[in-house]
């Protein structure tokens, strides 16, 4: 049988609790595609609009040196709708360049440490002008001294086949209090579609995910990832990604045959001590069937 995180699955378990040492089992819903986003007011997936065009405009006509309208471009993007992470790591960086070329340093300087908190690996092209690759250096090496935004999962060893698998997600750094909620998306390895389950942040605290047992005959894993989201929904922060997930190995415990189970021995010792008592009965209590002797007349 194949391992599923079918809806029916889902859906019968979905008022359970599954203490798991604590927490409440996750409510999971179909992942969006990546041109749309959750929402969660309307608990549907919806399209992102045309924020990534506008960045994409803002990045052309920044390429022309058109700064003026760049700039326009890349301010409308705010209201486009949610930004995927990448997106957003381009909108900042298309920004401090932008006032950089500006002679602005503060709004150049804020704006990649923006771009670093999402991206700390994030490097600018040594072919643009020194007025914005000077800004950068400036900003990447004090970024270092504050940290970098983090998250970690981590799960206990030993995961089986039809358990709840617990999950910490805990806040490490937010040096930017950015980190709002997060979405992680779920699978059993070989299936073609993730689930999701929304959850809300808080700083310098750990929460517990429940995932829902998987039904198996056989070990199969979980595949991983996890997003997390500003107060506007866009992405700040990535762990993992569907190309690279992480796994949670399931063993699996095949069940005990009837045959060996307490029940099946208690009964059979029941069953032979109930056959030796009739037997010790018959031989040494029970009356004889049979009455021997002789009889004398007179």
């Amino acid at each position: 049988m194949r391992a599923s995180f079918g809806a029916a699955v889902f859906a019968a378990l979905a008022g359970c609790h599954a203490d798991a040492g604590r927490g409440t089992l996750a409510a999971l819903h179909s992942a969006c595609p990546a041109e749309a986003y959750w929402d969660r007011d309307g608990a549907a997936c919806r399209p992102r609009g045309d924020g990534a065009a506008k960045v994409a405009a803002g990045k052309q006509a920044l390429a022309k040196l058109d700064v003026e309208v760049a700039q326009q471009a890349l301010a409308a993007a705010d209201a486009g709708g949610p930004l995927d992470h990448d997106t957003n790591v381009t909108l900042w960086e298309q920004r401090g360049i932008s006032a950089a070329y500006l002679d602005d340093e503060r709004g150049a300087g804020a704006a990649f440490e923006m771009m670093l908190a999402l991206d700390p690996g994030h490097f600018l092209s040594y072919t643009l002008s020194p007025k914005a690759t000077f800004v950068f250096e400036r900003v990447r090496n004090d970024a270092r001294a504050r940290g970098v935004p983090a998250l970690d999962v981590v799960w206990p060893h030993g995961q089986r086949v039809g358990d709840p698998v617990p999950l910490d997600l805990e806040v490490v750094a937010d040096p930017k209090r950015f980190l709002r909620r997060a979405t992680l998306f779920v699978r059993t390895r070989g299936d073609a579609g993730w689930r999701a389950a929304d959850i809300v942040l808080a700083s310098a605290a750990e929460r517990r995910v429940v995932l829902p047992p998987v039904d198996a005959r056989k070990p199969v894993s979980l595949e991983l990832y996890l997003r997390a989201y500003d107060d506007h929904g866009n992405e700040v922060l990535t762990w993992a990604d569907p190309a690279r997930p992480r796994e949670i190995p399931l063993r699996y415990d095949p069940p005990i045959p009837w045959y060996r189970r307490g029940w099946f021995y208690a009964a059979a010792g029941t069953v032979a001590a109930a056959a030796v008592g009739v037997t010790v009965y018959k031989l040494t209590i029970a009356p004889p069937d049979k009455i021997s002797g002789g009889v004398t007349v007179h």
